[in-house]
């Protein structure tokens, strides 16, 4: 039972990786064809811009990819869950809007690049409510009452 779940695991990764890197293809081959054949459009701007976009889909490739056998052709590893919230989430979350900003800027102009500023304010809203979080716990902890009197005392009360 366990190995079906591996397997399935590992066909919806697989999916979800190939989907993730054509659409990638699409996105940046039509920036780039609109950019060299109509308009002119920043190429630095759509490469640093890019950057963490590029650098999300290695992480989910090296992590979310099955591994299997060469000689037997077995699965080794299903790889990490691609649909599991959390990091993997919010890596997703930074490819498609940086997908989203790469077709605006291409259509409208590089104006259109600072949808992509919604990541970053995205990234330090989590981080102020995790700390938030944090802080409320350390509150907790520092609240409460030492043991009082010795093993014996504190067994029999």
């Amino acid at each position: 039972m366990a190995q079906k779940a591996r397997k399935d695991r590992a066909k919806s990764n697989t999916a979800a990786l190939n989907n993730l890197h054509v659409g990638s293809l699409i996105v940046n081959g039509l920036f780039l064809l609109l950019h060299f054949v109509f308009r002119s459009r920043s190429l630095l701007l759509w490469f640093i811009l890019s950057l963490p976009s590029f650098i999300c889909q290695f992480t989910l490739e090296r992590t979310g990819r099955p591994s299997y056998d060469p000689v037997t052709n077995t699965l080794k590893s299903s790889g990490e869950d691609l649909a599991a919230p959390g990091l993997t989430e919010y890596m997703f979350d930074v490819v498609w809007v940086t997908w989203a900003a790469a077709i605006l800027a291409a259509l409208f102009g590089n104006w259109a690049w600072l949808l992509w500023g919604v990541v970053p304010a995205y990234g330090a809203y989590k981080a102020f409510g995790m700390m938030g979080a944090a802080k409320q716990m350390a509150q907790m902890g520092a609240n409460a009452q030492p043991p009082v009197g010795n093993r014996k005392q504190r067994r029999a009360a």
